[in-house]
């Protein structure tokens, strides 16, 4: 497989082109299914692969903004994007993603990038599948039947409503989520926090932003996944820009991820129409959780140096990514072929 090794010149080492491309087709259909941009596959990904973590982090935010670019437009066509609530997060999510990139280049010059952002990566993806998990089986084990079109006021948190309760002027409605009323405060410090987190932890902000849209301002699943996406393109985009200027983006290995993301973008973005709205939440849960054991995996080598950890860790990685990335598209495929026999059938 020698021969499919090529040498990134910015980060300076050989990567396998194969696997820069299927890492990016999983992540593609990953993405547009979740509406996050993968970072929270790629980073890790890369560097457990091979790359300086700051690099991984400024590549895979070039690869996020190509990615969500043809994500975005196929969730518009399927009307899955409040435009209103996604533009308003455009100007917290460049401000903290500014914040967060300043911190991670601090903590390189420190020689402590890698194993803090592993260590606040874990305890991210831990916490949150957590929370889904017991939102999923314990708070609301009805609400898992739920369809994919499911109404905002059957799918909101308790903690949405209480936050709806945060009278803070100026007070805003957005009608695409049928939210009547709430307060453009909380709106910016979910995206400011977010945003923090696509610079520092190279996520695109995606990987937290659609369940905390969810579950703290009480979007539906799919405007959800539309309207996270459209935040991830922007934010992607000036990541992207920042991370050049500082040398940190190696544009030909996204380039070739961005060959295989082009493709699977678009399957997970149709496919969000056939599995229903809590469905897409079990399955980001699950997927999160064998992320993060992946760099806890990574984590143990760091501290033990037995390179079977890192090993482990890649195939644990891959292995998810391209085990979701399968079940998607087995369900994308089972459900379009039922759907052509109930239209040949009214015919």
């Amino acid at each position: 497989m020698d021969i499919f090794n090529i040498y990134l010149p910015v980060a300076g080492i050989e990567f396998n082109v194969l696997l820069l491309i299927l890492i990016g087709f999983c992540v593609g259909v990953l993405g547009g299914f979740f509406g996050v941009g993968g970072g929270w596959i790629v980073t890790p990904a890369l560097n457990i692969f091979g790359f300086h973590m700051s690099y991984a982090i400024g590549t895979d935010l070039a690869n996020i903004f190509g990615q969500s670019i043809g994500a975005v437009k196929k969730h518009q066509k399927m009307g899955n994007i409040d435009w209103k609530l996604g533009f308003i997060s455009i100007a917290a999510s460049i401000v903290g993603l500014e914040l967060g990139s300043q911190v991670i280049l601090r903590l390189e010059k420190l020689g402590e990038a890698g194993l803090i952002v592993r260590w606040c990566y874990l305890l991210l993806m831990f916490g949150l599948s957590g929370f889904m998990f017991y939102d999923y089986f314990v708070l609301n084990p009805r609400q898992s039947g739920g369809s994919s079109d499911e109404k905002p006021k059957t799918s909101r948190s308790k903690i949405a409503i209480k936050l709806y309760k945060i009278k803070i002027p100026p007070m805003i409605s957005l009608p695409a989520s049928d939210i009547e009323s709430v307060s453009l405060w909380i709106v910016l410090s979910v995206f400011l926090v977010t945003g923090f987190l696509s610079g520092f932890l190279g996520v695109g902000g995606g990987f937290i932003r659609m369940p905390a849209l969810v579950y703290l301002i009480g979007v539906p699943t799919v405007i959800a996944v539309g309207t996270d996406l459209m935040s991830v393109l922007f934010a992607g985009a000036y990541g992207c820009f920042t991370y050049a200027l500082k040398g940190r983006v190696e544009f030909l290995a996204a380039f070739f991820m961005l060959i295989g993301a082009s493709i699977g973008a678009q399957i997970g973005a149709t496919a969000i129409k056939y599995i229903k709205g809590y469905g897409i939440r079990l399955l980001f849960a699950i997927m999160i959780v064998f992320a993060g054991c992946s760099v806890a995996l990574e984590q143990v080598y760091k501290l033990s140096l037995i390179t079977f950890y890192q090993t482990t860790a890649g195939i644990v990685l891959m292995g998810t990514a391209v085990s979701m990335t399968l079940i998607i598209i087995a369900r994308l495929i089972m459900e379009s072929k039922k759907e052509k026999a109930r239209k040949s059938e009214l015919a």
